[in-house]
C-alpha cells in the first residue's frame, strides 16, 4: 500500500498506558490499515517501552518459537531483539481483517554485529481488546541472507516516509 492512511493521534509516554488506543474495533478497511501502519511506525522506532504500551498488560505472544505473556516480557524481548537486529527497517501490509482481528504480512531488513544483512519475512495475526490494545500476537518469521547491495528499505532510521513504497510496490 503506497499511500499512508490518515494518521491517528500518537499516544505519548505521558498518556496512561490503559487509555484507549484508537482506532478501536470493530475494524473496517481504513481503520485496519491505519492500525497496521501505526504498528509499523512504532516498531520502526525500536523503542521497546513505547511498543509494549500498545499491548494489554497480559498480552499473549508467539514470536517464531518464543512464547511469552505480558508487557514486561514484551519489552524484554524487544530490547534483546533490537540489540541483536541492527539498523532495523520494517514494512507491514494489511492482509485481512474481521471485527477485532487483523492479519498482516511484513518484511524487515537488519544486520548482525558482523555486518551480515538479512531480510526477514513473516505474517502476524492480531487480536484486539475493545480498548484498541493488542491482546494476542502470533508471528511466523523466516530470515534470508541478503547482500547489502540488495537492500530495499533505505530510509533514515525511524518511521517509513509516507511516500516510500510498500511491500507490493517494491515487488515483495
Amino acid at each position: 500500500m503506497s499511500t499512508a492512511p490518515d494518521t491517528a493521534p500518537e499516544i505519548s509516554a505521558e498518556t496512561s498506558a490503559e487509555a484507549d488506543r484508537p482506532p478501536l474495533p470493530p475494524f473496517n478497511f481504513l481503520t485496519a490499515t491505519r492500525k497496521a501502519r501505526m504498528a509499523e511506525d512504532a516498531w520502526n522506532s525500536c523503542d521497546p517501552a513505547k511498543v509494549a504500551l500498545a499491548y494489554t498488560p497480559d498480552s499473549v505472544w508467539r514470536n517464531r518459537s518464543d512464547f511469552f505473556q505480558g508487557r514486561e516480557a514484551i519489552e524484554a524481548f524487544l530490547t534483546a531483539k533490537w540489540e541483536r537486529e541492527l539498523d532495523y527497517r520494517l514494512i507491514k501490509e494489511l492482509w485481512g481483517f474481521h471485527e477485532n482481528r487483523i492479519a498482516v504480512r511484513f518484511q524487515y531488513e537488519w544486520h548482525d554485529a558482523l555486518g551480515q544483512w538479512y531480510r526477514s519475512y513473516g505474517n502476524e495475526q492480531w487480536e484486539f481488546a475493545a480498548s484498541g490494545h493488542m491482546r494476542r500476537r502470533e508471528a511466523s518469521i523466516n530470515d534470508v541472507l541478503i547482500n547489502e547491495a540488495d537492500r530495499k528499505f533505505l530510509w533514515d532510521k525511524g518511521p517509513r516516509p509516507d511516500d516510500y513504497p510498500g511491500l507490493t510496490e517494491l515487488g515483495l
